[in-house]
């Protein structure tokens, strides 16, 4: 459709979850007798320090008046008054809290309506708890109160020790309010995966516009006057109302690959209410242009290419072609633009679409390597099931009963919600000229994306990202990851006042959990306020 995987700026983040098994599992005191900092000093504009500022004073959104009568930038609004925000958790299993928390739709105006949040928090395991630890694993789309739930899929045992994790679902996500549910999951087929992006004449192309404009009215029908208020600032602004509702002054926060870019929000927005932060696989700082999604693609683009190379040396690989994997998937790829093949009984046949879907799942971590080099082998044979199952992997296809989450309908109106743009077909179609040619193998669209033109404007598009004031940030970035490449981690280090930038080589997207290095960087920056030198890096 009009915002296919060939398309879009930001790639879902299919599955970031750490692997718990190689966390270290030292205490959070790591043998020193001194207890970890609780808050953060705040430094004043006097230069004296100010730890003991009041609440009131401490919280005010960086860029917002107390004055009356006075201009509140919109990417700074302050939590509205008349909400006291409260949380009422149960427990959901051992050691796991769940609870709602009631927040304006629309914080400019919070007799507008509102929705409920629902939040999840595992409780520290140790008597020494430092305060809480906001986490999104990704998306954006993703229902994040996955995090706390599976904590210990997620964090070693020294955060979880000193932290209550706290996560949630983005409002329009899972069981949050506004979720976004644009088409039937029997319809997903038809929208994503049969889809022709490379059409040869107006008809084909006007059948993609069609259908991003049927899509639109489906998520309009959905989730209606909730679509402009749906942003990333907004929810920036409800971490800031969870912070409120469980009674701390200043929290800490780790974020994976879009939680990156919702964490230096927040960070913008709130600065001192931020303990500690740490942004692992950071996305791009800009919030338009084109720079963020040629570095997509691009880095998309060098790990995919890193892998046919590698398929062309070794004579094992299934798809190696006597050396020339690179000439044979470019052939691979023109065939299956003329005459798609059978994948499964039922489902659609697997073309250009659904063949660059399973490449980009495949991409975020070296481990599903293998199965690619089978799924392209079989391709070249008349077999798409491979690259089908690759396919429905990034959608998160349940296969025993083809069920999807909501995951791409919150994607897309999350998406256009921060973007201040709503082309018409034809400067879309303009648009898509600039990226044609930066990676075709993987990103081969030769139109533009027409999903956000057709969605209401934006009430609220994305903050600048400064993260003034809010103190050193640790930013993560892995040498191949093709998602949220090195260059637009490094981006966002440089984009924030006291960015740090720690670069990992490996061929994956997120690397926390992959080693001692990097692990003892995390613990070390959100434990003990200690971020790593300027230039660290980690095997």
């Amino acid at each position: 459709m009009g915002c296919s995987y060939a398309e879009a700026v930001r790639v879902v983040t299919p599955f970031v979850v750490a692997a718990a098994l190689g966390l270290a599992a030292c205490g959070a005191s790591d043998g020193r007798a001194e207890p970890p900092p609780m808050t953060r000093e705040i430094v004043d504009q006097s230069g004296s320090n100010a730890p003991g500022a009041s609440t009131d004073e401490l919280l005010t959104p960086a860029g917002s008046s107390k004055e009356a009568g006075e201009d509140i930038p919109t990417s700074s609004l302050p939590v509205a008054d008349p909400f006291e925000y409260t949380i009422d958790f149960e427990e959901v299993r051992d050691g796991v809290d769940g609870g709602w928390l009631t927040v304006p739709v629309d914080y400019s105006d919070p007799q507008a309506g509102d929705l409920e949040l629902w939040v999840t928090r595992h409780r520290a395991t140790s008597d020494d708890r430092i305060g809480i630890l906001l986490s999104n694993n990704g998306g954006p789309g993703v229902a994040a109160s996955t995090v706390a739930l599976n904590a210990g899929a997620y964090f070693g045992d020294p955060l979880l020790d000193s932290f209550d994790v706290v996560s949630w679902d983005p409002r329009g996500t899972g069981r949050s309010g506004g979720s976004v549910d644009c088409i039937d999951d029997e319809e997903f087929d038809r929208y994503f995966g049969s889809s022709d992006i490379t059409p040869d004449d107006d008809s084909e192309r006007q059948a993609l516009v069609d259908l991003a404009r049927e899509f639109v009215d489906g998520c309009v029908e959905s989730a209606g006057d909730l679509l402009p208020h749906i942003g990333t600032n907004n929810s920036a602004r409800d971490m800031d109302a969870i912070r409120q509702a469980l009674g701390e002054v200043q929290a800490s926060y780790l974020g994976f690959s879009y939680g990156s870019e919702l964490g230096a929000v927040w960070a913008t927005l709130f600065p001192r209410t931020v303990r500690a932060a740490v942004l692992d696989g950071a996305s791009h700082p800009d919030s338009d242009g084109i720079e963020p999604a040629r570095q997509q693609q691009l880095g998309f683009a060098g790990v995919f290419n890193a892998f046919l190379a590698r398929c062309s040396d070794d004579s094992s690989c299934a798809f190696h072609n006597d050396g020339d994997a690179e000439g044979a998937y470019d052939r691979l790829l023109a065939d299956l633009d003329e005459d798609p093949v059978f994948g499964r009984e039922g489902r659609p046949r697997v073309g250009v679409e659904i063949a660059t879907g399973g490449v980009i799942q495949a991409m975020y971590d070296e481990s599903s390597w293998p199965a690619l080099e089978n799924a392209l082998a079989a391709a070249s044979e008349g077999d798409g099931s491979g690259l089908l199952d690759l396919f429905d992997q990034y959608n998160r296809r349940d296969p025993s009963d083809g069920s999807y989450p909501d995951l791409i309908e919150s994607f897309t109106a999350i998406t256009c919600a921060d973007d201040p743009e709503r082309l018409t077909v034809d400067q879309a179609d303009e648009r898509a000229t600039e990226f044609a040619g930066i990676a075709p193998r993987v990103f081969p669209s030769t139109v533009g994306a027409y999903t956000c033109g057709f969605f209401p404007p934006s009430a609220d598009p994305r903050a600048d990202i400064t993260g003034e004031g809010a103190g050193p940030i640790v930013v993560i970035g892995a040498t191949g990851d093709p998602s949220t490449p090195l260059a637009s981690s490094a981006a966002m280090a440089d984009a924030l006042e006291e960015g740090v930038l720690v670069t990992v080589d490996a061929n994956r997207h997120t690397s926390y959990g992959t080693g001692d290095c990097i692990d003892d960087i995390v613990h070390d920056s959100l434990i003990w306020l200690e971020p790593p030198a300027a230039g660290t890096g980690c095997p």
